[in-house]
């Protein structure tokens, strides 16, 4: 008898690579005990919230006993919470955007499908840069489209904006980007998004239904050494923003975060409703109540990104000594090293014996490299120095 379907039966086999490599982390350390293992498998932020939470969290307690206090609101979120985050997200993106463009979601993957679920259709493209986000797949298949992947410049991973043009069919439906990046660290010029904001512009005439740019950016304010993570929404008129606050806010079991549309759309109300409905239908109905609360004292604040930056000095460090090839991330949390003999899994294998724990580029859709998660302590980072340098050495 067959309890699944083939989809989901061929999902559990591919699995993720984050996962596995987290899953035999676990391992490593019922076997080594945990401080003998460097565990730079898997993007959870280690920072602690920032102290606003914990005052917050006090005072709602005191409020639990208020009727409704955790109960039902519209699809789109609390009305007072979305103003607040039109505020911010106004500052941070240089636009001004209307609370109405706004939906409060179940994390950046909630307003992601949402927005799949309000535009995309049977047989339509996703297109999106690799390496990628491991789950871009998935989302895409939820809603009967299929994710079409173009490989960016080596080592560097900016945009080949001619091999992006020559993807693009007239299935194309969404253009799906990320940055700050996630495996890479790459943040995207404003050259090269005005680069890809034409190429689509081209495309768009004599369209029916125009191309999207929809920009994942939960790694937005993570950016080192001045880099400046441009705005779409002043340079692509079709452009949707999904973001969340998992990272900058370290809530990411808090499940909360945003679909933005761009307030130059026309029609954007006809677009917003969808979302709002897609939302609902998803079976999300709403984004947390609690997480809303907590995001309403919250936005403004973060975690001290540069306790990310000395983690990031400390990882060059260590991938130096060893002499490995990479290119310094412009944000995120992530290094995305080559793998020496080119073969990913082999090498992270390696690193494993090493009781080092490292994600295969192919996992990302780009074999030959490795990601490593610096959302560790620096004290991890030096222990992994050594280990490091054996492994090169066995790889070569």
């Amino acid at each position: 008898m067959q309890l699944i379907s083939s989809q989901m039966t061929g999902y559990m086999e591919q699995g993720s690579w984050i996962r596995k490599m987290f899953e035999e982390g676990i391992k490593l350390k019922k076997e080594f005990g945990e401080d003998a293992v460097c565990d730079f498998s898997l993007g959870n932020p280690d920072l602690p919230p920032p102290a606003i939470i914990k005052e917050t969290l006090a005072e709602l307690a005191d409020q639990a006993d208020q009727p409704f206090f955790l109960g039902y609101m519209p699809n789109f979120g609390y009305p007072a919470v979305r103003e607040r985050l039109a505020e911010e997200v106004s500052k941070e993106q240089g636009v001004d955007v209307p609370a109405d463009c706004l939906v409060i979601t179940c994390g950046a993957a909630g307003a992601l499908n949402s927005f799949f679920r309000a535009v995309l259709g049977p047989g339509d493209e996703v297109l999106s840069p690799a390496p990628f986000f491991v789950e871009y797949g998935f989302y895409a298949e939820n809603h009967g489209a299929k994710l079409v992947t173009v490989p960016s410049k080596p080592l560097t991973f900016e945009l080949d904006l001619d091999a992006i043009d020559a993807a693009i069919t007239d299935n194309t439906r969404v253009v799906l980007i990320n940055s700050p990046n996630n495996p890479t660290g790459a943040v995207y010029t404003r050259k090269e998004l005005e680069g890809l904001a034409a190429i689509l512009t081209k495309h768009n005439e004599g369209r029916d239904k125009p191309i999207y740019i929809l920009s994942d950016e939960p790694y937005r304010f993570l950016a080192f050494d001045g880099v400046e993570v441009p705005s779409l929404l002043d340079i692509y008129t079709y452009s949707v923003v999904c973001s969340s606050f998992s990272k900058n806010l370290s809530m990411a079991g808090g499940r909360v975060g945003y679909a933005l549309i761009n307030p130059a759309i026309e029609g954007k109300e006809t677009l917003m409703g969808a979302v709002i409905m897609s939302n609902r239908i998803l079976g999300f109905v709403n984004a947390p109540a609690l997480a809303q609360k907590l995001l309403a004292k919250a936005l403004g604040s973060s975690v001290d990104i540069s306790i990310y930056d000395d983690r990031r000095k400390a990882m060059a460090s260590v991938l130096d000594n060893a002499g490995f090839e990479y290119t310094m991330p412009k944000g995120a949390f992530y290094f995305f090293p080559k793998a020496p003999g080119g073969d990913d899994v082999k090498f992270c294998a390696t690193l494993q014996k090493e009781k080092i724990l490292a994600v295969p580029g192919s996992g990302f859709g780009c074999p030959g490299y490795f990601r490593l998660a610096f959302c560790v302590g620096e004290n991890v980072i030096m222990r992994a120095k050594d280990g490091f340098v054996r492994a090169m050495k066995n790889a070569s």
